[in-house]
């Protein structure tokens, strides 16, 4: 199943993605957040669409997207996960996951307008993969970790550099800023991808072909991943690990570049659908 969350800011209502199109699931009666999560809403939402799938109003091609989950109770990112990114940056390969928070205020649609922060000067892209948390995990072995797996979803893990790594004190600072963390178009269910390790993605800036990865490079796992995360903190239904990105990020290019108003950013996971941000000014 494909979930999506669509209308203005502040208003989303819930749907799903099916091969006739996109439908408006309201009458469901729930939201795609925590409480949907834990309660094995995917599983009630697919057997109640046995029944009301004919009912339910279709939405507009074109209609905005909003992130496909309700604002998370927390983002919990990974850093260097890619050999050929630590490389490019010019860091030695983790021995442990490199962990670290982006604010839940930074979540927005798909394909909304990427503001640039005032006073930024080094806004970076990050193609990601996100893993939705679908149950409550604590102490979780790995054998079992995608057991607690809801879906995956598309991600641009922003990042203004200069904030993230001149500034001192955490990463977090250089995360965070509102439309940093685009999430979608889809939460798509485990059971559509064959092999979540072994997905294409890709992003590009101006048209022009800037990561080009797999997630069969992750050097941490997303079991390890989930079950090493839990041992730290409980990851609640609805949570987001968001997984690390490929070689080919503005702060690895010599000369570095960034990211300016007029800018338009793309990117896409196989299975996980694309998005498209344009950049603009604060």
């Amino acid at each position: 199943m494909k979930l999506i969350r669509f209308g203005l800011p502040g208003q989303e209502k819930p749907g799903v993605v099916t091969t006739a199109g996109m439908l408006d699931v309201s009458a469901f009666g729930e939201d795609f957040g925590e409480r949907f999560f834990e309660s094995d809403g995917v599983a009630r939402l697919a057997q109640w669409l046995t029944t009301h799938a004919a009912t339910c109003p279709p939405v507009a091609e074109g209609t905005r997207l909003g992130a496909p989950l309700q604002r998370p109770s927390k983002i919990v990112c990974i850093g260097l996960n890619y050999s050929d990114h630590a490389a490019e940056t010019g860091a030695a390969i983790p021995k442990e996951p490199i962990v670290f928070f982006k604010s839940t205020s930074a979540v927005v649609g798909p394909n909304d307008d990427l503001v640039i922060p005032k006073n930024s000067q080094k806004t970076d892209w990050e193609v990601e993969l996100a893993v939705v948390i679908g149950k409550k995990a604590s102490h979780v072995a790995e054998r079992e970790a995608l057991q607690y797996v809801a879906g995956y979803c598309l991600h641009n893990d922003y990042s203004e550099r200069a904030w993230q790594m001149e500034r001192g004190g955490q990463w977090v600072k250089g995360k965070s800023a509102d439309t940093y963390a685009p999430l979608g178009p889809w939460l798509v269910t485990p059971d559509e991808i064959a092999d979540v390790h072994k997905l294409p993605l890709w992003l590009t800036v101006n048209g022009q072909r800037m990561q080009n990865g797999n997630t069969k490079h992750l050097i941490f796992n997303i079991p390890f991943l989930i079950a090493y995360l839990s041992e730290f903190m409980t990851l609640l239904p609805g949570d987001v690990i968001s997984t690390g990105t490929p070689a080919g990020v503005g702060l690895g290019m010599n000369p570095q570049v960034y990211l300016k108003p007029g800018d338009v950013i793309a990117l896409g996971i196989e299975g996980l659908g694309s998005a498209t941000q344009r950049a603009v000014a604060y």
